[in-house]
């Protein structure tokens, strides 16, 4: 082999360019899919929340609904 063959390198530079953007695109692929898994996971455990805040309004309201207490006061206040 010749001195000038062994200096040249094997590598294209505008190959690694692209391989490098390739593997920007790929881990910024994986970065807006776990940001959307989160979001999505987020959204969910609202709904959650609300779903058992309002199931819990629901069974306060059916035993205040059937309780003998009268909601109001029987008397007005004096001033």
């Amino acid at each position: 082999m010749e001195a000038s063959q062994k200096a040249t390198p094997d590598t294209d530079p505008q190959r690694d360019h692209t391989m490098y953007e390739y593997e920007f695109a790929k881990n910024r692929s994986a970065d807006l899919i776990r940001q959307a898994d989160d979001e999505r996971r987020a959204r969910e455990a609202v709904r959650l929340a609300r779903a058992a805040r309002r199931e819990a309004e629901a069974r306060g309201a059916e035993h205040e609904s059937h309780s003998r207490r009268p909601h109001r006061h029987r008397f007005a206040r004096a001033v």
